[in-house]
């Protein structure tokens, strides 16, 4: 992916999206910047926050309204949103790359060639994950309660030439929707989730992790297929530790077999090579 961490430090990120440099805050970075002043001065905008919950960004070189970024052969719009994001997380190449090589992998296994593959995408963004599974040639369901965050998806699946490729876009609570699936009977061969510490649903709905996680698994259990491939969960700004995303995994999942993992979402700074976590992940699989 055209992304580096060029440095981080003091509370702030250096980070180059193709061809501009942004200048973006994190708080749990305490450690000292690597490179000089001079150098962080380069960014082409940074993001000022005024409060807790609210910033601007600050443009010191023209900066274009959107530009395009690939990853594996996939494209995705990113521009620079009120709340300092990118509409991409950059420590989840991997898993897109992961997502796509296990669904494909399964749709080459002789013994599943007659199995029509479906993900379900929740808290499912800006859609890059959707695209690399439907990529591989699975039916995708992604579901976000963001009105715009499923624009910018379908915006990202257009940028591909990717209209004829079987997504469905749902606005819609997690638990409420996955409740529905399996009183209908859906099933699906692999589930993404990437669940905030705290949201809400289009209706309001009140999300918080620790309380609604169990949850949306047991939701989740109900609809994996006999035939499954993968559960994986990322997660973001919570106080639990990757291991405890293994343990409520293998809670629901233990009896399909397979096998658990889990780790950290890391991203490589350029400058003295440090690892900034970002994230918490784990996974099932078959």
């Amino acid at each position: 992916m055209e992304y580096e961490l060029i440095d981080s430090g003091e509370g702030r990120r250096l980070e180059r999206y193709g061809k501009y440099l942004l200048d973006r805050p994190d708080p749990q970075i305490i450690w000292k910047k690597t490179l000089s002043l001079d150098e962080w001065e380069k960014a082409d905008a940074y993001y000022k926050r005024l409060s807790e919950d609210r910033g601007n960004w600050v443009i010191k070189n023209k900066v274009a309204e959107r530009w395009e970024l690939t990853h594996s052969g996939i494209k995705f719009w990113t521009k620079l949103t009120p709340f300092k994001h990118t509409g991409i997380f950059p420590e989840q190449a991997s898993q897109w790359d992961y997502i796509y090589e296990q669904i494909n992998n399964f749709k080459n296994d002789s013994k599943a060639q007659d199995i029509q593959v479906n993900v379900l995408n929740l808290f499912a963004y800006t859609g890059i994950a959707s695209l690399f599974a439907a990529k591989a040639g699975a039916n995708v369901t992604h579901v976000d309660s963001s009105k715009p965050a499923i624009t910018w998806a379908n915006e990202n699946r257009e940028l591909n030439g990717m209209q004829s490729y079987p997504i469905r876009w749902i606005i819609d609570d997690a638990i409420k929707f996955t409740s529905r699936e399996a009183k209908r009977g859906m099933k699906y061969e692999a589930i993404i989730m990437d669940p905030p510490a705290y949201g809400h649903g289009p209706n309001g709905e009140v999300w918080d992790f620790n309380r609604h996680f169990p949850e949306l698994l047991n939701n989740c259990k109900k609809i994996i297929s006999v035939n499954p491939i993968f559960i994986l969960a990322n997660a973001y700004a919570i106080s639990s530790s990757s291991i405890t995303l293994a343990n409520t995994l293998s809670d629901y999942f233990r009896d399909l077999g397979g096998n658990i993992e889990n780790g950290e979402l890391t991203l490589k700074e350029k400058s003295a090579g440090r690892l900034l976590s970002t994230g918490i992940w784990a996974r099932w699989s078959r």
